[in-house]
């Protein structure tokens, strides 16, 4: 999920969903017979330059959504100046040289159109004519107008153009195989930029201004220069009509493709990502960890600034070298955590955003004494708020430069120290057991249009950016949505991803937003990385992991667009996507309630609830555990949409019968198609959802042992599993549900249990929290009694290593096949009069697990396991989890024994 300062708006848009509020655009037709009383205005609407309604599909068609006029045009002014004055187009018209006649389609688009352009079906169709083709390419450079106008020649319509499909029918045959960016071969530099609708291109480098040549074919401009342009900045001066502001402009902007940037991205730099003097030691030779499989990938989840920003061991906080740091406390730790089976550290936003100043005298901090203020206080978050816009912090979901990490992160912004210490960051981590994903955010930009951070819309004004009906930049994501199903931004997003795998030798890579993509846009992805070999470029490509958010909202909702890189829709492509399903019934409710108090199988429901009324009935509260129950049990197979099993209404279900708000709850067709999870950087850490939900009278050892209970139940799943950074020490961000912008004292992480778990640094801000501060204050204002101590830190992370070991050493929860997972895993208890609220029971091959979240002892009777002797498994009986070592197994009458809050994995014999 985004965490740019627009994210408000994908909060809205995912509350609507979670309401089943259809989200799906539709385009707005002009009435073909208006009213006389709303003739006038029907009209008035209808002509209209400011909107683009008007849509050239490709060099032959265009789409429109009129259903007025007799006459159709295309007009195109080469330097603009179209406008509307006594109900008429004046300016620059041009006579017939700036005119392309249009004749509708009898039956409109095609049926190859209309699959291409779902959205655009019910559109009207025009054919340009034949003999005005030769001048198309002319036209697309300067503004565009289509006319409509009764036989008596009444202008009765016109709108702008969109012209991101025609752009694609004639040059992105060739343009998709042209090398942008920069280019080092034979001693000389070659930089080139696609910007087909551009009047000109030139080059800013060095001082001076250097013409650039434009390849028709390819709509590609291009400089080639001596060796002395290596390490040069530069910009392209691109001259082009941009519509959001309905003129001809001059842009000095940066490269798309940059590989390097001067500090504050004000320019690109032309480096070769390949020089020798950019290579850390031992990177040509960089061993890594063995690779993964994703369907066993245990996560973690890690903000770069977080992880040591407040680690008074480390010698590099907030940086990338914070990782080469081997002695501090969190490289401790995740050692650890490698030892015990996480196998990756996925890393927050690392490229190039927009909303941190990257050098150091740019930035603010906050001016208050920010520990002396009450735990409860509401001054905290004013404070911080206050500084936020131009601190150090955010967590990147705003891509400013696709391609060069954020220099934010590093020792100096300016230049190409960020490049080695990204790669010393890498080295570090797979030096320590780890291997490193990347978070990326392709499916939108900072800014658009002619904003100071605008990139891709200054140098291909309407192309790179997905446009609503009218023309206006489509926002569902909470900034400047891209548009990946056009030809040139899905190559970026393959060409970017490639050079992070090949050139940083990232191991795996996690999608924001992955539903805004096409799903033949993450395939493509897949082919160019499992081509990379080591031989060739020095990683094995398809060792890299892929995953996403696969969500269906906004403008692209139920492939309004295209086939879309949702959770249905992965299902089987070895891309896994994150299940919603396990994380809303372990924790209860669902991200966006209005009362936080709804509880889940994992925070009390039914077994030890709270006050909130919104719980409902006894017996509500009962029914909704079971269902949850369910939901948990699907989540457990890997989320399988054929598993087949006992519900708890005693009914045969298969995983996709079980119903989530009206969806599937199980999509996936094979373990590693789902990924589970309890907490992430959205939404509440795991340790402050269950502070509201549980009862407010719960010990910390309880809650300690709850978390841990949750965390399990999504790591013993089939399938990988994710969990943020800290949640096995109880992190708290004192109830902040957002901080993608809290700054470091709502972020850091803590890791020495003595400087607590975060828990009580006042009121989390109010722009994203202050609906829940009146549940959040009574809580904080208990945080000395709610704040957990070193003990129960200590022994619910060494608890959870524990069963990290388990799973990651037992083959039972390897299984690579629906098949496998079928015949292995069962729920013997379930919808049984012997099945208990609150207690899941699962066999798994040799083993037999109990999830127990009452807050009592609960015995389970497995028939099937009378006269065979189960133990608790070494690893528990020998580990951390004295709770849980009480657990028993009778032979005699198949009984599991176990603990109040526990889980126990018993093994046979």
């Amino acid at each position: 999920m985004t965490g740019s300062p627009c994210r408000t708006a994908v909060t809205v848009a995912l509350a609507l969903l979670a309401a089943a509020v259809p989200l799906t655009a539709t385009a707005t037709a002009v009435p073909l017979a208006p009213s006389a009383p709303a003739a006038a205005d029907a009209r008035a609407d209808a002509i209209d330059l400011s909107k683009s309604r008007a849509q050239w599909i490709d060099r032959s068609t265009l789409a429109w959504d009129t259903g007025t006029g007799t006459v159709h045009e295309l007009l195109y002014a080469p330097h603009g100046g179209l406008t509307v004055e006594d109900g008429d187009i004046a300016g620059d018209t041009g006579g017939a040289a700036h005119r392309l006649r249009l004749a509708p389609v009898e039956g409109g688009l095609t049926a190859a159109q209309k699959a291409k352009y779902p959205h655009l079906k019910g559109y009207a169709a025009f054919t340009v004519d034949p003999r005005d083709r030769d001048r198309i390419r002319a036209a697309l450079t300067g503004q565009l107008v289509a006319t409509g106008r009764a036989a008596d020649g009444t202008l009765r319509t016109a709108t702008g153009v969109q012209t991101q499909g025609v752009l694609d029918d004639l040059y992105s045959e060739a343009a998709t195989r042209a090398t942008l960016g920069p280019r080092f071969a034979h001693g000389r530099v070659t930089l080139a930029a696609w910007a087909p609708t551009a009047r000109s291109v030139s080059l800013d480098i060095g001082g001076r201004t250097v013409r650039m040549h434009r390849d028709r074919a390819s709509g590609v401009w291009s400089a080639t220069g001596p060796g002395s342009w290596s390490g040069k900045s530069y910009r392209y001066v691109v001259k082009v009509w941009a519509p959001s502001v309905r003129k001809i402009v001059t842009n000095k902007v940066t490269d798309p493709y940059s590989t390097a940037l001067t500090a504050d991205s004000e320019r690109s730099l032309a480096v070769d990502l390949r020089a020798p003097e950019l290579a850390p030691k031992g990177w040509a030779t960089l061993r890594k960890p063995k690779a993964t499989p994703l369907r066993d990938a245990q996560i973690q989840e890690l903000h770069i600034r977080d992880f040591s920003v407040e680690d008074r061991t480390s010698n590099h906080p907030g940086e990338y070298l914070a990782f080469t740091d081997e002695k501090s406390d969190g490289m401790r730790h995740l050692r650890r955590l490698a030892r015990s089976g996480t196998s990756y550290v996925h890393l927050l936003p690392a490229f190039d955003f927009g909303t941190v100043p990257e050098r150091e005298a740019g930035r603010t901090t906050p001016d208050c004494d920010l520990p002396a203020l009450a735990p409860d206080s509401d001054e905290q978050q004013a404070c911080v708020t206050k500084s936020a816009a131009k601190d150090a912090y955010n967590w990147g979901y705003d891509p400013l430069h696709y391609t060069v990490p954020e220099g934010s992160y590093a020792s100096d912004p300016d230049g190409t120290r960020r490049t080695v210490e990204f790669r010393r960051m890498v080295q570090a981590l797979n030096g320590s057991g780890l291997r490193t994903v990347m978070d990326v955010v392709y499916n939108h930009t900072v800014a658009s249009g002619q904003a100071d951070k605008s990139v891709l819309d200054k140098i291909v004004p309407g192309y790179y950016q997905r446009l609503e009906a009218d023309g206006t930049v489509a926002t569902s994501t909470c900034c400047a949505n891209t548009a990946p199903e056009n030809a040139m931004m899905g190559k970026l997003v393959v060409d970017s991803m490639v050079t992070w795998a090949r050139e940083y030798k990232v191991d795996g890579f996690r999608f924001d937003l992955m539903g805004h993509h096409p799903k033949a846009n993450i395939l493509a992805v897949r082919k160019a990385l499992d081509a990379l070999t080591v031989a060739e470029d020095g990683v094995d490509g398809k060792g890299i992991v892929l995953y996403g958010e696969g969500w269906n909202f906004g403008e692209v909702a139920g492939d309004a667009r295209f086939v879309q890189a949702t959770q249905e829709n992965m299902a089987g492509t070895g891309v896994a996507t994150f299940s919603d399903r396990s994380r809303d019934a372990l924790r209860g409710g669902g991200p966006f309630d209005e009362d936080p108090g709804v509880q889940g199988f994992a925070s009390g429901l039914y077994t030890d609830p709270n006050s909130s009324k919104a719980n409902g009935t006894p017996a509500e509260q009962k029914a909704r555990l079971l269902h949850y129950q369910d939901l948990i049990k699907v989540g457990l197979s890997g989320n399988l949409a054929d598993f087949t099993f006992t519900d708890s209404a005693g009914r045969t279900v298969k995983g996709a019968d079980v119903d989530y708000n009206g969806a599937p709850a199980g999509y996936a067709a094979a373990p590693g198609d789902a990924l589970s999870y309890a907490d992430a950087h959205d939404n509440e850490s795991l340790y402050d959802t269950l502070a509201f939900k549980l009862p407010k009278n719960t010990p910390t050892a309880a809650r300690a042992r709850m978390q841990l209970l949750a965390m399990a139940t999504a790591s013993l799943s089939q399938g990988p599993a994710l969990s943020q950074a800290g949640t096995d020490l109880l992190r708290s961000k004192s109830l902040d549900r957002n901080s993608f912008d809290s700054g470091d004292w709502f972020n850091a992480i803590h890791w020495n249990c003595r400087a607590g778990n975060g828990f009580g640094r006042g009121l989390p801000p109010a722009a994203d929290n202050k609906a829940k501060w009146p549940y959040a204050k009574p809580l904080l204002s208990s945080a000395a009694t709610l704040t957990p101590g070193c003990s129960e830190i200590n022994d619910t992370s060494a608890a959870y290593r524990d069963l990290l070991r388990i799973r990651t050493t037992e083959p039972a929860f390897s299984l690579a096949t629906a098949g496998q997972v079928q015949s292995a895993l069962s729920f013997p208890l379930s919808g049984t009069p012997a099945e208990t609220p609150g207690v899941i029971t699962m066999k798994l091959g040799d083993l037999v697990l109990v999830f127990n979240a009452s807050p009592e002892t609960q015995r389970q009777r497995v028939k099937a396991t009378e006269g065979i002797r189960y133990s608790l498994h070494p690893i528990q009986a020998t580990g951390a989890d004295r709770t849980v070592k009480s657990s028993t197994h009778e032979r005699s009458s198949g009984a599991f024994t176990v603990p109040a809050r526990s889980v126990a994995v018993f093994k046979r014999g």
